[in-house]
């Protein structure tokens, strides 16, 4: 598990008015929860939050959040965004505590799967059916993706999610609840032929009705 550090600053006036005026001056408000403590208000600073967005890490991996000088693991639960503009309008952090297990989604990695039977198959479509898994564990074994290895892909074959090979510690819930959560990851399937509706064929000419010959 990877170190990532943010920094933020308590704060004491909470509310909208309060949040636009954080905003104005390049900081995010957000809010810290879960443990045994209360919740707390805190800032950060916008444009070090946004840097870390652009990352796969910053959505899935605990964070160690540095407020005045103190470290708290916590692992990112909401982020509000502005609907058109690049702005992060909220944060919602809760605390971890490294002897209970928690619940995270992670993104999947898919790897070799263009060296697979199936992607080395002309007119084979693989599909992805799910980009990211909900896990548990303890904070300690919590991974920042979980890999799946595509090589022996074959033509009509599906990967379901008994399937993954799991780092050690992690566990799938869905797979807990029943047969029927063993949901599809991965499918691999011949492209469907479109139906090409051929063109009907021209009505044939009536012949021109001859000219009877007068009767002589």
């Amino acid at each position: 598990m990877s170190e990532h550090i943010l920094k933020a600053t308590s704060r004491n006036v909470a509310g909208k008015g309060a949040s636009r005026r954080l905003r104005r001056t390049a900081a995010i408000p957000a809010i810290v929860y879960g443990g045994n403590a209360a919740p707390q208000p805190i800032q950060l600073e916008h444009e070090k939050v946004w840097l870390a967005s652009q990352n796969e890490w910053f959505y899935s991996s605990i964070l160690n959040l540095d407020i005045d000088g103190k470290v708290e693991q916590v692992l990112l639960r909401d982020m509000q965004r502005h609907p058109f503009k690049q702005l992060i309008l909220h944060l919602d952090f809760q605390r971890v505590d490294a002897t209970h297990a928690l619940r995270a989604k992670v993104p999947l990695h898919f790897l070799n799967q263009e060296k697979s039977p199936a992607g080395k198959t002309s007119g084979v479509v693989i599909t992805h059916e799910l980009n990211e898994v909900e896990i548990s564990c303890l904070p300690k074994d919590l991974p920042e993706a979980i890999e799946v290895d595509l090589a022996d892909l074959a033509v009509g074959q599906v990967v379901h999610l008994s399937d993954l090979k799991l780092p050690p510690g992690v566990e799938l819930p869905a797979l807990k609840q029943g047969k029927e959560h063993d949901v599809a990851v991965v499918i691999a399937k011949h492209a469907k032929a479109e139906e090409v509706e051929s063109a009907a064929p021209a009505a044939a000419e009536v012949p021109a009705t001859k000219a009877k010959k007068d009767d002589k």
